[in-house]
């Protein structure tokens, strides 16, 4: 039986090449490593190649720092750029939310159960009304409004805030504010969102009321990587709810909510597992 407890993670990307999976598990055996579960994927548009091993050390004294250096001199051959995850890393986190407390009630319940291998830091908003929340799970809360005025001066404190927690990785969960062209590169490839996917897709006010005048037949949410454009980052999962002519819009909101706090969490899953590779706009997953 595979122990959790002994759980290593490494994950590697360079550019296609022969050899490539050799060099890792040739590596992983000499060091008496045994694998205990590996994905690989080489994208021939691109000619980039990705791989993830889990493994456990045979041997008691396994050293990090020694393992690290001697791989970066094989792995240096390839051009590899490589993460060695630890067992029982929880990655620090800042939680950026507004009003609906949906994904974050979601978050904090995963998080209190152990389900996500997250540490909780802080919880930010642009309104006071989910401060209760954060308390009863002891944790601080960041309320820093917001206007059109004051939105430089508000994003340097919320990114104080990211900096002295130490965060890894910030969740926006549904964070009802554009962030500047300045934030998103700050947060590149360390901040997730989730917003609703319809199809068609319909803007501005109660997207789900618009959805049922039109009659579609599936909700969905999209969780993906920040940038520039607005909802249009890297996707790292979605998830869809089929809907009917027998559902109110009530019923959309309710499902559409579903979707997002079951999307969200598995983005979030997948990125602190190191199962989630960007490139360029695009992102290579290997679930579980």
């Amino acid at each position: 039986m595979q122990d959790n407890n002994n759980r290593w993670i490494l994950a590697a990307q360079c550019p296609s090449r022969l050899g490539t999976v050799d060099v890792v598990t040739r590596f992983l055996k000499e060091s008496r490593c045994y694998i205990t579960e590996q994905h690989s994927f080489d994208d021939r548009l691109s000619g980039r190649f990705f791989i993830r091993t889990e493994f456990r050390p045979e041997d008691e004294g396994f050293d990090a720092e020694a393992f690290q250096a001697e791989f970066a001199a094989r792995a240096a051959e390839f051009e590899m750029t490589f993460e060695l995850t630890a067992p029982g890393t929880r990655i620090p986190v800042v939680i950026m939310v507004s009003k609906a407390d949906h994904c974050l009630n979601d978050l904090l319940y995963r998080y209190r159960i152990g389900q996500l291998p997250i540490e909780i830091r802080a919880i930010v908003s642009n309104h006071p009304d989910l401060e209760n929340l954060a308390t009863w799970h002891g944790l601080p809360y960041h309320h820093l409004p917001i206007t059109p005025e004051t939105k430089p001066e508000q994003e340097a404190q919320v990114w104080s805030v990211v900096k002295e927690s130490g965060a890894e990785l910030v969740i926006l969960a549904r964070y009802m504010q554009v962030l500047s062209s300045d934030m998103c590169e700050k947060l590149s490839g360390r901040a997730i969102n989730i917003h609703h996917s319809l199809l068609p897709g319909f803007k501005g006010a109660k997207p789900y009321h618009q959805a049922y005048e039109k009659g579609v037949k599936l909700v969905g949410a999209t969780a993906h990587y920040i940038n520039d454009d607005l909802d249009e980052g890297p996707i790292i999962t979605q998830g869809v709810e089929p809907v009917s002519h027998a559902d109110y819009p009530e019923d959309l909101v309710a499902k559409g909510r579903d979707v997002e706090c079951l999307t969200l969490a598995r983005a979030v899953a997948l990125h602190v597992e190191r199962r989630v590779f960007l490139h360029a706009r695009r992102t290579v997953v290997f679930d579980r």
